[in-house]
């Protein structure tokens, strides 16, 4: 029997040393049905009746965020995107494509980008992010 979402977002937050609150839980259970980058009003959005205030939520989201569970996919027009952080390395997220035309955010996880060189020019990489756009089949 495969477990429900509660139950996996538990699982994670026991796993992660994290107390069981209802708005870890709440917020996890968001992330895990919506399989892409999505935005903090976007979470509240999808609690619906159960709506957390936004101060709730951004700091939940700092404490998973801290934790490891959850991290910033990426950041556009001053607003960030979250996702659990499964799927990414400590140094490494998985690609994102964002269609130009419709706006929807796809994760790319079978797609890998090679790390870029370590020093360039004086810079140091510390993590890499990569964004890709262009028009979804849907779109195209």
């Amino acid at each position: 029997m495969k477990p429900n979402l509660d139950e996996k977002a538990r699982r994670m937050l026991t796993t992660a040393a994290l107390y069981c609150t209802e708005p870890r839980i709440a917020i996890l259970k968001v992330l895990l049905e919506a399989r892409r980058p999505v935005r903090q009003d976007q979470i509240a959005e999808c609690l619906g009746d159960r709506a957390l205030n936004k101060v709730t939520i951004y700091r939940t989201l700092a404490s998973l965020v801290k934790t490891g569970l959850v991290h910033r996919a990426f950041m556009q027009k001053r607003a960030s995107y979250f996702e659990l952080a499964h799927n990414c390395t400590e140094t490494q997220c998985h690609p994102h494509f964002t269609c130009s035309n419709c706006g929807t955010t796809h994760c790319l996880t079978g797609f890998a980008v090679p790390m870029a060189p370590s020093r360039y020019r004086g810079f140091v990489i510390h993590h890499q992010q990569v964004r890709l756009e262009g028009l979804c089949p849907a779109c195209a």
